[in-house]
């Protein structure tokens, strides 16, 4: 008869930082995802966008109820997050129908990578299970919104390329060239990269032209321009890169903004939404540079890299000093209270 060691269960085992960390930076993004997609879908029209936003909400919704439970099973403080207080419902459309598809297509794109790289960092059985949970919805709802936006004609498809008819190897160290000339083609990994940067940054253009719209504040109506005026920036560098490379230039297929001025988030919200962005794209920019194997490339994202940190920064200097931002969870300070 064969020995099983009995299993141990997840409850006996206290959170660690690792979980306490992702359990906790979910549950914010959730709780903004939850009050983004009640807003949309209280004027979403689209019949056949419906059944889908509804359940990517349902989605957000039970994530968010999920991890209070792990926290309250814990005795562990519930972040504050999102709530109703955070919407208002009566504001006009800000976003047309396709923007909502647009939306539950990036954010579950994003999901999967970050859900992913949170995943790995966790070993209690409960917690993991459910962020593999997370990536499988965030997988299946991206699959839908790819579905439906390439029935719609809103998905810009990422460039063709030829195939190789054999595997070669790099012989010259020239492959890493291109600042000084002598550049050789785009790689599939590359051109990849530069496709998904674009696209992220129209995301951020629509956006961030939605809230500059409605926001009152003049200091922080243009910090949102600025912000806007930086993807916009990456766009038209990304977009000469292909161009150079006689490769065509990727273009919006449709503004989804109305010309609507009143607000329909706090800004708290709207902050808290720029800064998740600000960060997603200094990890993928990052992970672009990692992969760039062209000199000029990696010199480009070094670049912005430092841009859109700078931005960022101010960006997380104003939701302090209006204390907008919850902090995460701290260790232990025992210098103070060796004191």
């Amino acid at each position: 008869m064969s020995f099983q060691k009995p299993q141990v269960k997840p409850t006996n085992i206290e959170l660690s930082c690792t979980e306490i960390g992702g359990l906790w930076g979910v549950y914010i993004q959730e709780s903004l995802t939850v009050c983004f997609l009640t807003y949309l879908l209280h004027h979403l029209q689209d019949g056949e966008i419906l059944p889908l936003a509804e359940e990517a909400l349902n989605i957000s919704k039970g994530r968010v109820e999920k991890i209070k439970s792990f926290f309250v099973s814990e005795n562990f403080p519930v972040p504050a997050g999102f709530s109703e207080g955070d919407v208002n419902l009566a504001a006009p459309a800000l976003f047309h129908d396709t923007f909502t598809l647009s939306f539950i297509y990036m954010m579950n794109r994003l999901g999967m990578i970050n859900f992913a790289f949170t995943a790995t960092n966790n070993v209690r059985l409960d917690v993991l299970d459910f962020f593999n949970e997370c990536i499988h919805t965030s997988t299946e709802m991206f699959g839908k919104a790819v579905r439906m936006m390439l029935e719609k004609g809103i998905y810009d498809r990422p460039p063709k390329m030829n195939y190789p008819h054999k595997i070669e190897y790099i012989e010259k160290t020239s492959f890493l060239d291109g600042i000084f000339g002598g550049k050789r083609p785009l790689n599939a990994i590359e051109l990849s990269e530069i496709f998904f940067n674009i696209e992220r940054n129209y995301f951020s253009v629509i956006i961030m032209l939605g809230f500059a719209q409605v926001i009152e504040d003049k200091k922080l109506k243009d910090l949102m321009i600025r912000g806007k005026k930086i993807s916009e920036q990456q766009i038209e560098l990304f977009n000469n890169l292909l161009m150079q490379e006689d490769l065509l230039g990727t273009v919006p297929v449709s503004m989804e903004v109305t010309d609507s001025t009143v607000s329909p988030f706090s800004d708290k919200l709207i902050f808290s939404m720029i800064n998740v962005l600000n960060s997603v794209d200094i990890i993928l920019i990052s992970h672009a540079l990692a992969l760039s194997m062209r000199g000029d490339l990696t010199g480009h994202y070094t670049k912005i890299i430092a841009q859109v940190m700078s931005y960022g920064k101010d960006i997380f200097d104003v939701m302090v000093k209006q204390k907008w931002i919850e902090q995460p969870p701290l260790t232990t300070n025992r210098k103070k209270l060796l004191e």
